[in-house]
């Protein structure tokens, strides 16, 4: 079986995951690790491991697992595409997903490349199954309540605020899928709270939900990467009321995100060029394994 040769770009909390879900894949290999110091204060772990600044410097790449903040997929997404490397990533930001989609569809399309957007839990396994269940009750309502958990997309982008050290967002489910954010910042010497917060409640992270922001000495003290959502679905099956579904998880947050990217980055090698998210994939590409066999088992 001719291996899945995959790169890891960035090697932060999901970089290190998904190294880990790469290692425990039967039909993946590493190619190699970008950073942006390069070799530089390389991990101890990783001294077995070909590391580059720039994925061009790596050879025979399949497909790139983008373990980079948010606001820098579209960037190294198109980076690697133009080079014909197929990309998956986490993208976060749910109302900026379908521009996304849109921009890196062209560019994939353009390269012969497949790039699959958005795959983490939420978006990603959680937009299936919100699929799934909107199909079987297509009139209703579903809620997603995410937590109590850390968030990652929103502590990154706390992280990148002026003046900020270290930052942890925690999503506390209030119902209905209403949700506030606990967000504790560490702070640069010098740094105005006020000025922090006000960045903070702005940023389109936290700008739709309550947001409280607390100065603490040391965010890692409360550091916990454990999460969780439960989704329900309460809705008509035909014309017959009172159909109820509901899926519940506690996760760690960078661990399934991981498993995710290398899961959608095997299914980007089933696909034609082009951008999709992941309820535009047959989950079943996901699997390692005979097609028939997979059938078999879970059909």
């Amino acid at each position: 079986m001719k291996k899945i040769r995959a790169a890891i770009v960035g090697y932060g909390n999901i970089g290190k995951y998904a190294l880990e879900a790469i290692e425990a894949a039967p039909d993946f290999e590493l190619a190699g690790i970008v950073r942006r110091n390069g070799a530089d204060n390389r991990p101890a772990e990783l001294e077995n491991v070909v590391i580059v600044k720039d994925i061009a410097e790596l050879k025979d790449v399949d497909v790139a697992i983008l373990a980079t903040p948010t606001r820098k997929v579209e960037e190294y997404a198109k980076k690697c595409l133009a080079l014909g490397i197929n990309t998956v990533d986490s993208f976060d930001i749910h109302t900026q997903i379908v521009d996304l989609r849109r921009s890196l569809d062209e560019t994939a399309k353009q390269h012969n490349a497949v790039s699959i957007i958005s795959a983490g839990w939420d978006p990603g396994s959680d937009s299936i199954v919100r699929t799934l269940m909107q199909s079987l009750a297509p009139k209703g309502v579903t809620y997603t309540n995410f937590g109590p958990g850390r968030s990652m997309g929103h502590s990154v982008a706390v992280r990148a605020i002026p003046g900020v050290k270290d930052a942890l967002s925690m999503t506390i489910p209030v119902g209905t899928g209403i949700h506030r954010r606990m967000v504790y910042v560490e702070l640069e010497e010098g740094a105005d709270f006020k000025q922090v917060e006000a960045a903070i409640k702005a940023d389109p992270y936290f700008v739709n939900d309550e947001t409280h922001v607390q100065q603490v000495d040391c965010v890692d003290d409360l550091n916990d990467v454990g999460h969780g959502v439960n989704l329900v679905r309460k809705g008509v099956s035909g014309k017959t009321h009172n159909q109820l579904f509901e899926f519940d998880m506690k996760i760690n947050n960078p661990a399934l995100t991981s498993q995710v990217l290398v899961n959608v980055a095997r299914a980007a090698m089933k696909q034609k060029p082009g951008a999709y998210t992941m309820i535009e994939i047959p989950v079943i590409d996901m699997l390692c394994g005979d097609r028939e066999e997979l059938i078999r088992h879970l059909v």
